[in-house]
């Protein structure tokens, strides 16, 4: 299980967060192709971030857990 801090994490909007998934929870869990991508996030779905991701020449909104985001330094 992942610590509880990363259940917990807020990000607000405009943040960059990277997509780290964490195989032991699968609610929120982007497609496999974005993991390592960073994002922006735009807005809060429920739990979960919209986080706005460049894939090749558009821009993609993925809704994603907390567990499965990294704070960007």
């Amino acid at each position: 299980m992942p610590p509880i801090r990363r259940y917990l994490a807020k990000f607000e909007i405009g943040e960059k967060a990277a997509i780290d998934i964490d195989p032991s929870f699968h609610h929120g869990f982007p497609h496999h192709r974005f993991q390592g991508l960073t994002g922006e996030v735009v807005g809060v779905q429920g739990r979960a971030y919209k986080v706005r991701v460049r894939d090749g020449g558009k821009y993609k909104i993925l809704i994603v857990h907390p567990v499965h985001l990294r704070k960007v330094r």
